[in-house]
């Protein structure tokens, strides 16, 4: 990784973002800014990345999201050991014939890619934050383990804090444009803030606990699940496979709030918890680490303080049924990255960063209730939702999983057209160009080359329109480009000479995105949909001008 030493006493070191927590999201963080070409210092506290296997779900969007950045390909290679592991058991313990499969397969049927060209993907926090970790660097990144925050003093031009390397005690000054705290569901930078939560708080608490069997894969059988959760009244649990072979994780439920404490949980309790859950007394169990954790539902009651932005546990908590946590904290470090990449390119104003707060706030409002309803349909390990609560009575099991992960929205942010009394998670999967959605998937021939139209949207904001019709809404985006100085790509699709995108198949692209011939879209740089106009305009110029000056705050 980047070292680099400041002199004693020197001028500050000066960054235009500071990235303070490296783990899943702050490695995002710093991937995706690296990815946009911006200079940023990432400081952790701990000495390296995440060695406990934990956080494994990452879901479709987020997947998305790394095929864009570069990083799918690698990322699928770490995770090939549970590659065939899709299920989620739920079973009084793992012998006999009882239990049921809340989740038989993932994605039956392949269904998932009419939506999108990537899918789930399995992999361990310990064994993705290398990945982040080495892509990031290769990108320029500067990130700095055993590195804390010691101070900050946020101004209306940007940050200076005060970082201390934990290995010989030195002490630098950093002058930044932009904070991004990433430091977790403690984080000290949201408290020094003052920014408040919402939501009703501690749900409960595990001790995960790593250990070492090999006749467990023969009690496991065929069994290929992401988790099974056990619930047997006197050996309760959640057991996740780490390799299928030897390897294994066991959620166990923990009360502090009775008292019972982490140094109770021995060698010798933890082993007979983890066989009273499996249903084999003579089971060989060798206990190799544990790591305790709670589970909370609270939402940050404001994203942005200025020139400090809050992103994952810092900016919210949800439990952990589902992996919507991680999930949702990546994607704000999506949504952040290219705002961020903006205002500091100049071709974006500094009121842009209000839509990050108005974007992705309500989303993890939305997602961490749902989150507490799967915990509750899972039976999950020390979980027992209030009568009414988070969880009581959550409908149908597994309703809306995808919708969760993919469909969610901005009724309200840096989007132009959209029906602001949208909620943020329908009920259905509805992705058909509406601004404040993610755009729509489909296959197209750039240059002869087969790529998904999402593969479009990452650094610049993207115009599609029609090569069949005149070329209004092109030409009108090459000029504005050059006028607002905006890095706007103009893309045609069709049949026609000239298209520089050519749908598959006969794939009717207006119909896909909403449109009539003549029709234009506009996608982010993070491949949501900003604004779109049914069909021809005359002012298409000045339409155009509008929107975008809207949509990237440049009034």
């Amino acid at each position: 990784m980047t070292e680099r030493t400041d002199p004693p006493g020197g001028a500050p070191h000066r960054v235009p973002v500071l990235v303070v927590g490296g783990s899943l999201v702050g490695l995002s963080t710093s991937l995706f800014l690296g990815r946009l070409g911006v200079e940023h210092t990432l400081v952790e506290r701990h000495s390296g990345t995440s060695h406990h296997p934990r956080g494994r779900g990452n879901n479709v969007r987020t997947m998305e999201l790394f095929r864009t950045a570069g990083v799918e390909p690698a990322i699928h290679r770490a995770a090939a050991t549970l590659a065939d592991n899709h299920g989620i058991l739920q079973a009084p313990s793992l012998t006999g014939d009882a239990g049921e499969w809340l989740v038989k397969d993932i994605d039956p049927g392949g269904g998932l890619a009419r939506f999108s060209p990537s899918s789930w993907c399995l992999c361990s926090q310990n064994d993705l934050e290398p990945v982040l970790r080495d892509h990031a660097v290769s990108l320029g990144g500067d990130l700095r383990y055993s590195t804390e925050l010691i101070s900050f003093d946020p101004d209306p031009d940007g940050v200076t804090a005060v970082v201390k390397s934990r290995e010989t005690g030195e002490h630098t000054t950093a002058r930044a444009d932009w904070l991004v705290a990433a430091d977790g569901p403690r984080s000290p930078v949201r408290e020094q803030l003052g920014i408040g939560q919402s939501g009703p708080g501690e749900l409960f608490s595990n001790v995960s606990i790593t250990f070492r069997s090999r006749a467990l894969a023969d009690v496991v059988g065929e069994r290929r699940f992401i988790v099974c959760y056990l619930t047997s009244p006197d050996g309760d649990g959640a057991l996740l496979p780490v390799d299928n072979r030897e390897r294994w994780v066991f959620h166990a439920p923990w009360h502090p709030e009775r008292g019972e404490t982490l140094e109770e949980f021995t060698d010798e309790r933890c082993a007979e918890h983890i066989r009273r859950a499996v249903g084999r007394a003579d089971l060989d169990i060798e206990i190799t680490g544990r790591a305790p954790w709670h589970a909370a539902q609270r939402v940050a009651t404001a994203y942005r303080s200025g020139r400090v932005l809050l992103a994952g546990d810092s900016a919210h908590e949800m439990s952990p049924t589902g992996a919507f946590g991680s999930n949702t904290g990546i994607q704000d470090a999506h949504n952040l990255a290219w705002k961020l990449a903006a205002v500091l390119g100049g071709w974006a104003g500094e009121d842009l960063l209000d839509s990050y707060d108005l974007e992705r706030r309500p989303v993890a409002e939305a997602t961490s209730a749902r989150a507490a309803v799967r915990s509750a349909e899972h039976s999950h390990p020390g979980f027992a939702p209030p009568s009414g609560g988070p969880g009581a009575g959550g409908g149908a099991p597994q309703r809306g999983i995808l919708n969760v992960a993919l469909g969610y929205r901005y009724p309200l942010g840096a989007v132009h057209g959209a029906d602001p009394a949208a909620p943020v998670v329908p009920e259905g999967l509805t992705l058909d160009g509406r601004p404040g959605t993610r755009a729509p998937h489909l296959w197209v021939r750039r240059a002869g080359k087969r790529i998904s139209t999402l593969d479009l949207y990452e650094r610049t904001p993207v115009l599609l329109s029609d090569a069949d019709a005149p070329a209004d809404w092109h030409e009108a985006a090459l000029r504005l480009a050059a006028e607002l100085s905006v890095p706007l790509v103009s893309y045609r699709l069709g049949a026609a000479d000239g298209a520089e995108l050519a749908p598959e198949d006969g794939v009717d692209w207006h119909e896909r995105h909403g449109t009539a011939p003549g029709g234009a879209v506009l996608v982010r740089p993070d491949g949501f949909v900003a604004w779109r106009s049914p069909g021809p305009d005359p002012r298409a110029e000045d339409t155009l001008r509008e929107v975008l000056t809207a949509v990237l705050a440049l009034g």
